[in-house]
């Protein structure tokens, strides 16, 4: 039954213990902020949980809870998931052992979720999942779903477009680059993108826990309402930046072999695989259920941009004129 909670809040998950398995990144500290505001308990469970530690007093006192575990040693998952009502799988990454992370390791987790009898698991996968894809990190995540759904069959996969927010690494990068660059090549100008912005995937996602019996072996796409090209975003970014940047479009051919012969260098732009990627596009396939079968009205990246923008042009939020009474 749900309790309103502050402000007429829901708090629908009032006293649910919740794991979040690689809970301190971006997509899991928001998470985490919607499972509190909804009476939740969280368990942040990361390599490295301090780096989410600003939640602390986010939450009621006992509400928030941090412990380190590392998927690729399975008995530091029996011991984060032991006593917990659910579980979310957030665990991803770009480069290293992704089958560790996002294969083998995503079997640990679903298997230790099962062992210490959890009621509802979530996996977090992504839009992009492809068994039959060249591509490590898109191979590994459709292997990661397979693996979840044999070893807890009533979970729930969710797949994430490109996740935005006012402190995402995405449309903060672009942002910074239009405000220091005056030419700024723009790689797969025509690949289609639909971002979707990481407050309304968290709501999806508690939205599952909500009634984990009703989604339980479904799987969902989390994606924004509109699709854009990466010409257009980059050609949106700057104008909400105040910055004229001329804007490069490179060929697929000159982006690929740019990618190719610098991506292995730190701090490159892009390495191959990424440029597969992007080239791939990142947009919902219409074939399984969306993230309005979750309850969730996405909002557009323009109800959002040009306030986020404001830091990036020219003295920030203290070159924007007052608009006249």
């Amino acid at each position: 039954m749900a309790i309103g909670g502050a402000g007429g809040r829901v708090r629908d998950l009032d006293g649910m213990l919740v794991a979040l398995v690689g809970g301190s990144g971006f997509f899991g500290k928001h998470l985490a902020q919607e499972l509190l505001a909804r009476g939740a308990r969280v368990r942040v469970c990361s390599r490295h949980p301090e780096r989410a530690f600003r939640l602390k007093p986010l939450g009621g006192l006992g509400q928030t809870q941090f412990v380190a575990v590392d998927v690729t040693k399975p008995q530091t998952v029996v011991k984060a998931l032991t006593g917990v009502d659910a579980v979310v799988n957030l665990v991803g990454a770009f480069a290293g052992d992704l089958d560790s992370l996002q294969g083998k390791g995503v079997a640990r987790v679903a298997e230790a979720a099962k062992a210490v009898g959890a009621q509802a698991l979530v996996h977090v996968s992504a839009l992009g999942a492809d068994a039959a894809s060249e591509v490590a990190y898109a191979r590994t995540k459709a292997e990661g779903e397979v693996a979840v759904l044999a070893a807890f069959p009533s979970a729930t996969v969710v797949r994430p477009s490109i996740l935005f927010g006012e402190d995402d690494n995405f449309l903060n990068m672009f942002g910074g680059l239009v405000s220091k660059l005056p030419v700024l090549p723009v790689f797969g100008p025509d690949a289609k993108l639909q971002p979707v912005f990481v407050d309304d995937a968290a709501e999806a996602v508690a939205n599952v826990l909500a009634d984990a019996q009703a989604h339980g072996g479904k799987t969902y796409e989390l994606a924004g309402p509109e699709v854009v090209t990466m010409g257009d975003l980059n050609r949106r970014i700057a104008k909400a930046a105040g910055r004229s940047p001329v804007l490069v479009e490179l060929p697929d051919a000159v982006s690929g072999a740019f990618a190719a012969l610098t991506g292995w260098l730190p701090g490159a732009p892009m390495s191959t695989d990424q440029w597969k990627l992007l080239k791939a596009g990142n947009v919902a396939s219409g074939v399984l259920p969306g993230i309005d079968s979750l309850g969730v009205r996405p909002r557009p990246l323009g109800l959002f941009l040009d306030r986020w923008m404001t830091r990036y042009r020219k003295f920030g939020r203290f070159g924007v004129k007052a608009k006249s009474a």
